[in-house]
Formats: structure tokens, sequence, C-alpha cells
């Protein structure tokens, strides 16, 4: 690889403002790393002749001292369900192969707006739906740890927002978007040895990110170290008048001081004793401990916290995932827009045909069981019950951040799995396990980043959780970039 694709943000930003070389250098490195790297199945769509056209004007705003702001010139990805003016989105589906949207995510307009370069659109789980990127149409994403071009099996890269933290860990983008409803920034991003962030629900504008579910989806961000992933956050955070869940608030940008520089003397971290579930992996529960130690080493004040409903939120989830889910995808009725079969003997027909073959079977059997709950004698039983869970779980969170100021838990139970082992399970076994730890966060609405730890006796990456109270990204992030100076987590595979 290109010594200055392991870089970080601020390092490469200053090497093209003093010239030490061009912006279309970086691209044309980035495009050869995606290439080398093809076999890992990152990327859906190049963006090639954008990220070329993109680094022509920033190269121009560099001679004239016009930098429009630090990720002037920088590569980034985008996971496929953003939209992207004149570019696919597809959402790793047959329903929307060919759809072309007709303007930008906020996400995507800010990111463009601030000088960074899209290098691609990444691969994920059909409309976002799993924990492994390995239902998309477009075939499965392989992890790079643990994992050689030729395998025959593979380690999985985690989900759904797996093909943009393979492009971030394979140096292929210096940073990449995915979108997370129950943990799909921060699971991949523990798989691959990233830093993920889920921020507060409606701190980022969800516009244009194509729903899973409303009242849980949010951008995320994947990065390799903590400072790259504060760049992005605050580029892209803020009011969006045309999205009613964004706040209103302006976004006081944030700024961590140098790792030297930081202190965690007496601040209050709490250990939830119910994420210790009986699925969690020996490696990964030693890996908590061993943090906490250090974080109580370092003067933080770490105590046991008690969330007793935790047990219950992945059922919670499933059915407000799925209700929302019935809802969200009625619109694809192969009419309006999407995949539409050949059959117009009737309205009717045309529906089911072109909604049967559009989406897979993970899709519509969200769909199915969504509205079954859904159903007037259902509602009460499942919806209703399933939204007063949701406010305890909420309150949990507001009790536990009543004797604390963050919370200390595994990402995922285990590192990444073998791909073979990963399918012998249903999605919704998969999701149930591989969430258990971050679907929670979602469903309260509050921010969570995984950091990158340290590697498993099989080389693979553990990843931890940090979660604070509504809009306390300043600390959080605070204390991830002091974890991750005191752990030093080698990110980039040896061989790749």
């Amino acid at each position: 690889m290109d010594k200055i694709l392991s870089k970080n943000i601020k390092t490469v930003s200053k090497a093209l403002l003093y010239g030490k070389f061009a912006p279309q250098d970086l691209v044309k490195s980035t495009l050869k790393q995606i290439d080398n790297t093809k076999d890992f199945n990152a990327f859906i769509t190049i963006t090639d002749k954008i990220a070329r056209e993109s680094a022509e004007k920033s190269s121009i705003l560099y001679q004239n001292k016009k930098a429009r702001s630090q990720l002037e010139g920088i590569p980034i990805a985008i996971k496929d369900n953003f939209c992207t003016k004149d570019v696919k989105t597809t959402c790793g589906s047959r329903m929307l192969e060919h759809f072309i949207p007709p303007y930008n995510a906020t996400v995507c307009q800010r990111l463009f707006d601030a000088g960074a370069v899209l290098v691609g659109k990444t691969n994920l789980d059909e409309f976002a739906m799993g924990s492994g990127t390995v239902d998309s149409i477009f075939g499965v994403t392989k992890n790079l740890w643990g994992t050689s071009c030729n395998s025959t099996d593979f380690h999985i890269a985690g989900g759904s927002s797996g093909g943009s933290a393979v492009a971030v860990a394979s140096g292929s983008c210096y940073g990449a978007f995915g979108s997370d409803t129950g943990g799909s920034t921060r699971n991949p991003a523990s798989y691959c040895g990233l830093v993920g962030l889920k921020p507060t629900y409606g701190l980022i504008s969800r516009l244009g990110l194509i729903p899973l579910v409303n009242s849980m989806d949010v951008p995320g961000i994947l990065t390799r170290t903590v400072d790259d992933c504060v760049t992005l956050l605050n580029i892209t955070a803020g009011p969006d008048p045309q999205d009613s869940t964004c706040v209103s608030k302006p976004f006081n940008k944030i700024r961590i001081p140098p790792a030297e520089q930081l202190s965690i003397k007496n601040l209050k971290i709490g250990v939830p004793k119910e994420y210790a579930c009986e699925y969690l992996d020996d490696e990964v529960l030693e890996t908590w401990k061993e943090v906490a130690s250090l974080l109580e080493n370092a003067g933080a004040i770490v105590t046991e916290v008690d969330m007793p409903h935790t047990e219950l939120s992945i059922a919670c989830y499933s059915i407000l995932n799925q209700c929302e889910v019935a809802s969200n995808m009625a619109r694809y009725d192969g009419v309006q827009y999407g995949y539409r079969e050949n059959e117009e003997s009737s309205t009717e027909k045309l529906y089911a045909k072109s909604r049967s073959t559009g989406f897979n079977s993970v899709v519509k059997h969200r769909i199915l069981t969504g509205n079954y709950f859904l159903l007037t004698r259902n509602y009460e039983k499942y919806f209703m019950k399933a939204m007063k869970l949701r406010r305890l779980i909420a309150t949990d969170f507001d009790h536990a951040f009543e004797q604390v100021q963050m919370l200390l838990t595994p990402t995922t139970l285990t590192p990444a799995p073998l791909y073979s082992d990963f399918i012998k399970k249903s999605n919704s076994e998969q999701c149930s396990q591989q969430d258990y730890c971050t679907q929670p966060a979602n469903m309260a609405g509050i921010p969570a980043v995984s950091i990158p730890i340290k590697l498993s006796r099989k080389k693979l990456p553990i990843g931890l959780q940090l979660l604070g109270r509504n809009f306390s990204e300043p600390t959080l992030l605070a204390l991830g970039k002091f974890i991750e100076n005191q752990v030093l987590f080698p990110h980039f595979v040896e061989k790749i």
C-alpha cells in the first residue's frame, strides 16, 4: 500500500496544503488501491470520473490558497443507501438496481461542499437489513482481517455497513459513511478494527438516507482514528431545515486536545452487568475487563450499573424494526420507481410480481412479519407493548446516566465470525446475537462509538463501545481518543 494512504486526514491535508503532492496523485493512489483490493468486494460503484474531476477542482483551490476545509481533496466513500446525484444508489437490491437519484443526501452535499472527493458507493446488506454484508445482490463483502484474497472461506466484514468498513480498513479512502439502525456502523467497525460512531439521533440529517427504520436510522461514521471521526462529524452535523427529525440548535464544532493533554481523572464510567450475556466470547470479556482496569488506573471512577431491560431489548427492537420496514417498503410497488415486472393483467399482479422478484427473502420476511404485528387484532399485543418497552429501555439509560457520565460495553459478542459459520443461522438469529450490545443505543437515540482495542489470539480485531447521554459526543470522543492512545491498535493488516 502507498504509505500516504495509511496516514490520517490531518497529516494528508497538511501535505496537500504544502504542495508535497497534488489531489490528483492522491486519487490515483486511492483508485489503484481500490483495484488492488477489489476481491474483498467493498464497492458497488466506483466513481473514478467524479473523483478525478473533484481532484482537479481541489488542486486549483489549493494552488490559489482557497481550500474549503481540511477535507479538501480527501477521498471518502459513501454507503449505497445514501442518495448521490447522478450516481446509482442501489441499496444492494434488485428493486433499486438502476435507480439514479436527482439530488444529494444532506450528508453527501456537506461533504462535497467541504471539498471531499467521492471515490465510490459501498456494499451493504439489502436495504441495510443485516449484520454481515452477506445479503447484497452484488455479492458478499470480505473482511481483510484473517482473510486472503483467494480464500474459499473468510471472516465477515460485519453489517450492514461492511462495504464502508472494508473501504476504510483497506486504505481505499480516509473515511466513509454508513448508516446505523441497530449497530450497522459499530458492528463492522468492531470486526474491521475501526472507529465507528453512531451520533445522537437528529445530530446529522437523515435527508437522502433511504429509510429502514425512521425512528432509529442515523448516518454513521467509519474512520481509522478518533480525530478523523471528529473531522467528518464537524463537517456533516447540524441543523437541516429539510429534515424535521434533525436538531434545530446550531452545532458547535468539537475540538479534542492532543492525547497527551487528555485526563480522565474522576470521570464516572459505568459497566452494565447485563451486557455480560451468555454468548459473550471469553476474549471479548477479558478485553472489557482490561480496559475497565486501564481507565480506573488512569483516575476514572468505574462502577457497575444496572440496566434491567437490556435482555428484552432485542425482541422489542425486532418488532419495531419489522413494523417500520413493512411501512417503508410499501412505496416500492413497481409503478412509481424501482424494479417493475412485465405483468399487466392487473394492478394487483403487477405489485405482487414486482415485489416478490425485486426483494430478497430477508426483506420479504420482515415485510410480512411487520404487517402481521400491525394487524388490528395484533396492534396492542405487539406494537404498543414494544413501544412501552422501548420507553423502559430509554429510562434504563436515563437512570444509569444519573450515576455515571459514560458507559463501557462490548461492541459485538465475538470477533468476526467465519462466513461459513455465519450463514448457518437465519438473518434474524444473526442480528439478535450480533446486535445485542449495539441496538439499545438506537432505541434510546443516544450516541455510541466503537473503539478498536486489540487483536484476538486469531489476529482478529476486538472493539469496545462507549455510550453517553444525548449530545455528549465531545466527551464520548475525547474518552475514545484517550483509550486509542493507550492501546495503540495496529490499524493495517500486514498483508492484503
